[in-house]
């Protein structure tokens, strides 16, 4: 079976900034430099359901297969949700069923192992599952609860954050209660610095500075699906429309593909 960190690498610059878009004719690959949204296109063509990233690790949920690295199967069936966990023995995959079945791939593995199941999964990062139920860990041997209820998405690393129908929380000692509001989208930096989080009618952005937190309103309404790096704040809306900014306005461009529900960014 190929590695997980067998994935592509897009574009001939460094400048450009790559997003994955998941959609359900495909994966497409967008280019952006600063705040314009270049070149893109379908990369994959398959129904992708989600995909996860970490530094070179790539997986993708579709309705037929679970795929990683270079979009190579993995025998795992349809799954709903995918988040790419990374241990000191490398990277391994933990996948959600639509019937809430809960997999694993560990790293160098060519077996997934069923752990157990959850009520109505709604996304995944690392090891956690979001769930109607509140929001899930994915363990050696089984899952286990951790807390919250009607999550709808959540980033497990570098802090783990959830969004939820009553308010965005962060994982500390214990769950703590980070801003008010129905929100269906939260996505992280790789330092924990720079944070995004939206509703239907608005995306946060949390930047901390001399540690202290500064949240920013983004009046964007609409967004599936979000994704924040050291300079860029991305969102996808469900129809495929790119917003982006790098703190001077928005930009948007319209993808033409149905059905998107989640967006990253590689690490290059």
């Amino acid at each position: 079976m190929p590695s997980i960190d067998e994935k592509r690498v897009y574009g001939t610059t460094t400048a450009a900034t790559q997003l994955l878009v998941a959609s359900e004719v495909g994966v497409v690959a967008v280019s952006v430099s600063d705040d314009i949204v270049g070149e893109f296109g379908i990369d994959h063509a398959c129904t992708a359901t989600d995909l996860a990233t970490n530094g070179d690790a790539l997986a993708v949920a579709t309705d037929e297969d679970v795929l990683i690295g270079d979009y190579e199967p993995t025998g795992r069936g349809p799954a709903a949700a995918v988040g790419v966990e990374t241990t000191d023995d490398g990277s391994g995959v933990v996948a959600v069923a639509p019937d809430g079945t809960v997999s694993r791939l560990p790293p160098g593995a060519t077996d997934w192992r069923e752990l157990g199941s959850v009520a109505e999964p709604r996304a995944a990062d690392g090891a956690l599952v979001a769930t109607a139920d509140g929001v899930v860990r994915a363990t050696a041997d089984g899952v286990e609860p951790v807390g919250l209820d009607a999550v709808t998405d959540v980033v497990a690393r570098p802090v783990p954050y959830a969004a939820t129908n009553n308010g965005l929380y962060r994982l500390g000692n214990g769950w703590q209660s980070v801003r008010e509001g129905a929100f269906t989208a939260v996505g992280t930096g790789a330092s924990g610095d720079s944070v995004v989080a939206a509703t239907d009618e608005v995306l946060w952005h949390r930047t901390r500075t001399d540690g202290e937190d500064e949240w920013t309103r983004h009046d964007q309404s609409g967004v599936a699906g979000v994704t924040v790096t050291a300079d860029l704040l991305a969102g996808v809306t469900s129809d495929g429309t790119v917003r982006v900014t790098v703190g001077d306005g928005w930009r948007s461009r319209t993808l033409g593909v149905p059905g998107v529900g989640a967006v990253v960014t590689p690490e290059q």
